[in-house]
């Protein structure tokens, strides 16, 4: 079931990955020429200032991929696609080690394999994608030491943990979810009567974090002004009235689960719930059976009550804690990437909600002296339908969108294309009437063919200036005719082809 469930989540992942969405958007593009230039000049930053800050593990991973698979669009989203796929085992892992059910860990970890959410951004180059795949690691083997007892558990959770402030700026709200889950398991030791091996095991936790972790952390101490700088221009605290902005943040990123999610085409179907109607309705029975049941161990003094109320604060914590990253912006929210974060959490709590709903309808089969092979096959059946649904959303209705093309800027490839469609040694010029960043993408799409500063990229201004030589071709990044008028003043004898969504234009 577990090896059908990876395939699933493969085949969601890698197929036309190349293809699917059609294009890069520019900062996923400047990821991609990041790994380029490691890749080329065998050096490495732990962060890269440019476009806001970013930490630069993800474009480590890509390099590699580079060097193994060459240069292309495919080998660039390999990475995140493979994080993905990654995420998916390790959600079973850990809610194998939470629940002790096999039932809930396939249950969690098929949702999560078939989440349009979760698809989506394991085919797009962001380095969030990572987030997912180190929380659901770290914590599985947090929980596997709380079993076994073995420090080694503590310190693979401690190395992975640490290599997450590698990954995404959200990331670092996970401190929460950590000091919870010490502090907690504190008390539960002190109880069980092992605390002097779970404060060395904790204490390694946190020195093998500081191993991994100290790169970025000094280059933070020594640059400061990087530490916040993506944040800033979106934090609510920048607003005139922030309790106001937090309340209504907080309101609308609660609400994206089961009504409305990201409106951004390249994040989400527009409104679309992050969550599919189904898995929406086990999320809300695992999240508010969760409530119950701690209500329940709390009236009672059972033995083991701490460890399971541990389980189910923990999973709070962790979907509060990581819904803070975006909740506490204001802009395009929800925001279905700034709160990545939490998917591990929220498939948790749908894999537990569905075990439930289950065994409920399977008792009440029962109770009518029904067959429970038919039960069974009708459960099947369900999922089934569900994982073609998430095919037909995300490969049909999402990829189909006639928008997709304009949200994920396709006009920026489709002039690093046409660069590549002429010969090396013909004289090209880009105008760079958007900006530094589109140019990422044109760039990128001449490196995957081997070209290397093949075009020349000039200002709107400059038009009037540059002395063009006939069989000179002029690009614009978009089909707007108005930066070209100084050039067919000045040489109006040239050729101009009107291609979809740019303009070319051939001195003469």
């Amino acid at each position: 079931m577990l090896l059908a469930i990876l395939a699933i989540a493969a085949f969601f992942r890698l197929w036309q990955l190349d293809s699917i969405p059609p294009s890069l958007w520019p900062d996923e593009a400047i990821n991609a020429n990041t790994a380029v230039n490691i890749l080329d000049s065998k050096t490495f930053q732990v962060f890269y200032p440019e476009n806001h800050g970013r930490e630069g593990f993800f474009f480590l991973l890509i390099s590699f991929a580079f060097s193994a698979f060459g240069i292309s669009v495919w080998s660039f989203k390999l990475v995140p696609a493979l994080a993905g796929v990654l995420t998916v085992l390790g959600q079973y892992f850990l809610a194998l080690e939470l629940f002790r059910k096999k039932s809930v860990a396939l249950l969690s970890a098929f949702f999560l394999a078939i989440s349009f959410w979760h698809i989506n951004f394991s085919r797009i180059g962001f380095r969030a994608i990572l987030t997912p795949l180190v929380l659901t690691f770290s914590f599985y083997f947090f929980f596997r030491g709380l079993r076994t007892k073995k420090i080694r558990d503590f310190i693979f959770s401690g190395l992975i943990f640490g290599m997450g402030f590698h990954t995404y700026i959200s990331f670092r709200l996970a401190v929460l979810i950590l000091a919870f889950v010490l502090l907690f398991w504190l008390f539960v030791a002190i109880k069980e009567n092992w605390k002097r091996k779970y404060l060395i095991s904790a204490a390694a936790l946190l020195f093998a974090i500081f191993i991994t972790a100290m790169p970025v952390g000094i280059y933070f101490l020594e640059n400061p002004g990087d530490f916040m700088s993506r944040a800033l221009g979106v934090s609510i605290f920048e607003q005139e009235n922030p309790v106001k902005e937090f309340a209504k943040s907080i309101a609308v990123h609660l609400s994206m689960f089961n009504f409305a999610g990201d409106r951004n085409l390249r994040h989400n179907l527009p409104g679309f719930p992050q969550l599919s109607p189904l898995v929406g309705i086990f999320f809300l029975a695992g999240f508010f059976w969760a409530i119950r049941r701690i209500v329940v161990l709390l009236k009672n003094n059972r033995a083991n009550r701490l460890t399971e109320i541990g389980i189910f604060l923990f999973l709070f914590v962790w979907l509060f804690a990581l819904l803070l990253p975006s909740a506490l912006t204001v802009e395009g929210i929800p925001h279905a990437l700034r709160s990545i974060g939490i998917i591990p959490a929220a498939y948790l709590f749908a894999g537990l909600g569905a075990y439930l709903i289950y065994q409920w309808g399977k008792s009440k089969w029962q109770e009518k002296k029904m067959k429970p092979s038919v039960f069974k096959g009708v459960s099947f059946l369900l999922l089934a339908a569900m994982t073609l649904s998430s095919f037909v959303m995300y490969f049909i209705v999402w990829a189909k969108n006639p928008d997709l093309e304009n949200a994920f800027t396709t006009r920026f490839t489709d002039v690093g294309r046409e660069l590549n469609a002429l010969p090396a040694e013909t004289k090209k010029y880009v105008i760079e009437s958007e900006g530094d960043l589109p140019t990422e993408v044109s760039k990128f799409i001449q490196r995957t063919a081997g070209r290397i500063d093949d075009a020349t990229y000039i200002q709107p201004e400059e038009t009037g200036t540059i002395a063009f030589s006939p069989g000179d071709f002029i690009f614009t990044m978009n089909k707007e005719i108005s930066f070209l008028e100084t050039i067919l003043e000045r040489f109006p004898e040239g050729v101009l082809y009107k291609k979809e969504r740019i303009w070319i234009y051939e001195i003469r």
